[in-house]
């Protein structure tokens, strides 16, 4: 079973943070209109210009780069089946490199002196974590189908082990479970 959900906001988050860096690096607009695009209004800053190298290069370069990793993620749904969790670590790769780039541009937009960019990156947050959750809930949920379908032993198997590997811990521990006389 593809993950159609998980491949369509791989890819949705590829091309926003694609398109971000594109406009970031813009000679005529810049970074004023990669925030403008995110829904913030540039009226002045304090410090430094927006156009600036110093201030494009990194921001445009951290972009790309969590477009890059949106694109993998989503080239790893076309190619990995459900099973495999390589599509769930890239993913989570993603999404905290979106997170962190967009938590950055908050910190160096209230260094600017730029109004209103937290409500906007927060609304941005919001939505990078509501397509996390759906990228995970499809995921548990096509694990359950192919658990459902012949693997129910394999799961079984590895609850048991859990379970063995937590008495182990108390015993090691010293703590005792449901019967702390030591009786059976």
């Amino acid at each position: 079973m593809r993950h159609v959900l998980t491949s369509f906001l791989a890819l949705h988050w590829a091309i926003v943070f694609a398109l971000l860096a594109l406009i970031c690096i813009d000679g005529n607009r810049g970074v004023a209109a990669a925030l403008g695009v995110l829904g913030a209004t540039i009226e002045g800053t304090r410090f430094v210009d927006l156009d600036n190298v110093v201030v494009v290069a990194p921001l445009a370069i951290a972009l790309l780069i969590v477009a890059v990793l949106f694109f993998w993620a989503f080239v790893e749904t076309l190619i990995n089946d459900a099973t495999n969790s390589g599509v769930d670590s890239v993913a989570r790769v993603a999404f905290i490199s979106a997170s962190g780039v967009l938590s950055l541009i908050v910190i160096g937009g209230a260094a600017q002196g730029i109004n209103g960019l937290f409500m906007v990156v927060a609304v941005q947050l919001a939505a990078l974590l509501a397509s996390y959750v759906a990228m995970l809930a499809e995921r548990r949920s096509a694990v359950a189908a192919v658990a459902g379908e012949g693997e129910v032993r394999a799961v079984a198997h590895g609850m048991a082990k859990a379970a063995a590997h937590n008495s182990l811990l108390s015993l090691i521990s010293g703590r005792t479970g449901a019967n702390p006389g030591g009786g059976h």
